[in-house]
């Protein structure tokens, strides 16, 4: 089948053929003419399927009658990520260049303010993530009456970033007679409920097997040592036996775990590069954009970076941590073997993850072989575990679960005034040749102090005091009455605690009254 035979538009095949596109993938030969139709459509595939471009192709012929209003865009399609929200800007831009379209992206960690601006100007598309859109939408910069198109990417990923109550609302702001389309790569039962709730007879589109993994993808698994720094090592040297590495992702459970790792690979020459969310989002773009380039061999990420990132030739996936959620295995090394290329995955596995590997084994309905090492390698990560370890404090602070030691050395304490006061007082022997001090005598026992003519001649050159200083307060002149200092004044015209005087007392205050 090709792109010509789905219905889309002369504009829209243009600039499909100019993008390179030949054949469409199956979820976009199934989903496209449907939504082409005006049909609700849920798409279930694995990731690195073309999912994206199967809502991006049919809403660039849909959107090429009619023209947006300020503040009221037409078609809102909405992310979990920054990451996710960027990169459909990105399909926007390569799909729609000779539709003339106006597509604002609403996220967070950039400035509110030109956000606003090109609403107010009118925007087409909306690409937004929930939070800011409910930001927008609440200081009345966004009117959602206009919507004729909802697109919910990732849906499963909603769920697990607490998503689900923002959907549920920014759904019922929407007109009634709007058009939604779902995508997503699993299929949990909350994500039916929502289904349920606001598709109406939608056409379900199923190319796969919910949460299966494309089979161009090699997976291994790596045993690892429980110490953390022994696990290091053996990264390391698992990193070393791959000949055949283009580019790598390593994932990591933690965002802690994310910055160790990136300082310890680079310290042994690997040239690697961190993502994970707390990064401001310029830092993240940039730092994206350094791997897609080829500037960054192996990217360190936390989960940000697991759900919908197209990122085509990766050709390795590395899970230094077991996900915990089964889900997210296959997310995580969806990153590799995108679009019929072919890929690996090395997942690092200790005996505290059995039971998560179990999961995962359950959800994806495969045997995952085991990797082996070398025994140079193998000698090399005992060894590694013998030498203490600097950062199992670090690594190991805020608990987890996968236990992490702890270092269970006596802090030590900086100041020796401290130190003194923590350590029990110790008693002082002195050697016997030295005697001890005599007691001090009382004041009573004390002899009398002996003359000290240098001080009384001192006391006698000193100046008497003068005369006016010794007059005695009584022969001082006292002073006069407060109506001699002040003839003019008379007491009784001095005001009453009411402010009246003799003069100006009404009449009604001087009447007697019977008792």
């Amino acid at each position: 089948m090709q792109f010509s035979e789905l219905g889309l538009s002369p504009r829209t095949l243009e600039a499909v053929t100019a993008a390179g596109y030949t054949t469409p993938t199956p979820i976009q030969a199934e989903a496209i003419p449907p939504a082409l139709q005006r049909r609700d459509v849920m798409g279930l595939a694995q990731t690195g399927s073309g999912k994206t471009a199967a809502f991006v192709l049919p809403m660039l012929s849909l959107l090429e009658k009619g023209r947006a209003r300020a503040r009221m865009p037409r078609t809102l399609i909405l992310e979990p990520t920054r990451e996710l929200a960027d990169q459909v800007r990105e399909a926007f831009e390569t799909l729609g260049k000779l539709h003339n379209l106006s597509v604002a992206l609403l996220i967070g960690g950039v400035a509110f303010e030109p956000q606003a601006l090109k609403i107010d100007r009118g925007a087409d598309v909306v690409i937004a993530t929930p939070g800011r859109l409910l930001d927008h939408f609440e200081r009345g910069k966004l009117l959602l009456t206009g919507i004729d198109m909802l697109v919910i990417d990732e849906a499963d990923r909603m769920l697990d970033m607490g998503f689900i109550p923002d959907i549920e609302r920014i759904c019922k702001l929407l007109p009634f007679t709007r058009q939604t389309m779902f995508f997503s790569a699993t299929m949990p039962p909350e994500i039916q409920r929502l289904t349920t709730a606001f598709l109406h007879n939608p056409v379900r589109v199923e190319v796969s097997r919910p949460s299966s993994t494309a089979e161009t993808i090699t997976q291994m698994l790596v045993k690892a040592p429980h110490d953390a720094k022994a696990k290091r090592e053996a990264l390391r040297q698992l990193l070393r036996t791959q000949t055949n590495v283009k580019n790598g992702i390593i994932f990591a459970n933690r965002k802690t775990t994310v910055a160790l790792l990136e300082k310890s690979l680079a310290v042994h020459g690997f040239n690697v590069g961190a993502l994970h969310g707390d990064m401001d989002q310029s830092a993240r773009l940039k730092t994206l954009q350094a791997f897609r380039n080829n500037e960054i061999t192996y990217l360190i990420a936390s989960d940000v970076a697991a759900r919908g990132l197209d990122i085509p030739e990766v050709s390795h996936v590395f899970n230094f941590d077991v996900p915990t959620h089964a889900e997210d295995y296959v997310h995580r090394i969806g990153r590799t073997g995108r679009a019929g290329r072919e890929g690996a995955a090395f997942t690092m596995v200790s005996k505290e993850d059995g039971k998560y590997l179990k999961a995962i084994e359950q959800l994806i309905k495969k045997d995952i072989p085991y990797f082996e090492l070398s025994a140079e390698a193998e000698a090399a990560i005992e060894t590694r575990a013998a030498e203490p370890d600097r950062h199992a404090a670090r690594e190991g602070r805020g608990g987890g679960r996968r236990g992490r030691e702890r270092d269970r050395r006596p802090r030590e304490v900086k100041d020796h005034g401290e130190r003194a006061a923590m350590e029990p007082a110790k008693r002082i022997e002195r050697p016997e040749s030295e005697a001890a001090p005599a007691p001090r005598p009382s004041r009573a026992e004390r002899p009398p102090r002996e003359a000290r003519p240098e001080r009384d001649a001192r006391r006698e050159s000193a100046p008497k005091p003068t005369a006016s200083a010794t007059t005695p307060r009584a022969d001082k002149p006292r002073r006069e009455p407060r109506s001699d200092r002040h003839p003019q004044r008379n007491v009784t015209d001095a005001p009453d605690h009411r402010g009246f005087t003799e003069q100006n007392m009404p009449a009604f205050l001087t009447r007697s009254v019977k008792a």
